[in-house]
This record gives structure tokens, C-alpha cells and sequence, in this order.
């Protein structure tokens, strides 16, 4: 069953989002303080997206409902348990998109394609998800690696601890290492 942690680890993934509190318990996920995920106390995700994205969840799940503010649509709200994780992450990740500034969006667009050993001098055998871990937050090169701890690098969703040991074996060889 698809829970709060759910998305709170599918939002916070996503590149410059904050978590907040909006009363009693609810929680909003921004970028940019433009809120694009919800969650209050009734158990129902709230997920702001264009009109055409929300079309596709409202056919896809009927226990969706259209988000309104006002008589202006801003997205939908569906219960939590009504939507499995995979969906989750990708209808947060698109409603990311759509409030994202431009080009965040687009890096993390990019990010998206990018493939081991084809990143700016990122070595290949870091393999594709710390590849486009890195490339999310527009890091490209071994020198912006150094630039970060070990506890920097573990918390990107995607980098594991063989990825930080492949790193710092990369950044030895370039008579680098990294920070703290």
C-alpha cells in the first residue's frame, strides 16, 4: 500500500523541493515555493498538474477528483492507497515539472537521458542512477564531486556506496578527494 513516506521519498528526490507544514498535520512539498504535492490528514494525495496530466489520472483512477482553487483547475486529489508507488512517483515527478523554474526542469529533463560514461568526466562504472542522480543537480564532472562529503553524495536518492567508493577511487586518480 502506497503511503505518505511514499511521497515524501518521491518528492524530496526532486531537485530544490522543501517540505512544509500547512496545519493540523498536512504536509506540501515546493520547489521553489510553488507547492505541486499535498498530503492532509484525510489520507488523500493532492498533486498539481496541467490540465491534460490530470485528465490522465482522473481516467486512470475513479476515485480521483478534479483540484480546484476557486473554479480554476489546478489539479487532482486522490486517496493515497488508490494509487501504487510506481504511479505515485511518476504524477509527483511530472507535477515537479510543471512548477519547476524552467531550468531546473530542464536539467532534471536531461538528467533524465543520461547515461553512465556520457556526463562530463563522470566515469561510467558509477552505472546510470548516480549518473543521473548527479546530472539532476547539475553535476557533470568529477571536479563538482569534490565539492561535496560522502554524506552529500549518500543522500541523493540513486547514490549508493559502492557509486562514492567508485568516486573517490576516480577522484584519487586526479590527485583529488572529497570534501570532509
Amino acid at each position: 500500500m502506497t503511503s505518505f513516506a511514499q511521497l515524501r521519498r518521491a518528492a524530496l528526490s526532486l531537485p530544490a523541493t522543501a517540505e512544509r507544514s500547512i496545519g493540523a498535520g498536512a504536509k506540501s512539498f515546493t520547489v521553489r515555493d510553488k507547492r505541486f504535492a499535498s498530503m492532509g490528514n484525510d489520507d488523500h494525495v493532492r498533486l498539481h498538474l496541467p490540465a491534460a496530466d490530470a485528465d490522465e489520472v482522473l481516467a486512470a483512477h475513479p476515485t480521483a477528483e478534479r483540484l480546484t482553487r476557486g473554479a480554476a483547475p489546478i489539479g487532482v486529489r486522490l486517496p493515497i492507497a488508490d494509487i501504487n508507488g510506481q504511479q505515485l512517483n511518476h504524477w509527483v515527478r511530472r507535477a515537479w515539472l510543471a512548477h519547476a523554474p524552467k531550468r531546473l526542469a530542464a536539467q532534471a529533463e536531461t538528467a533524465d537521458t543520461a547515461a553512465a560514461g556520457e556526463v562530463g568526466d563522470l566515469p561510467k562504472a558509477i552505472g546510470r542512477p548516480t549518473t543521473r542522480a548527479l546530472a539532476d543537480v547539475g553535476i557533470t564532472t568529477l571536479a563538482q564531486v569534490a565539492e561535496l562529503s560522502e554524506a552529500e553524495l549518500l543522500a541523493m536518492h540513486g547514490v549508493g556506496p559502492k557509486a562514492v567508493r567508485l568516486l573517490g577511487e576516480a577522484l584519487s586518480a586526479t590527485g583529488h578527494r572529497l570534501e570532509g
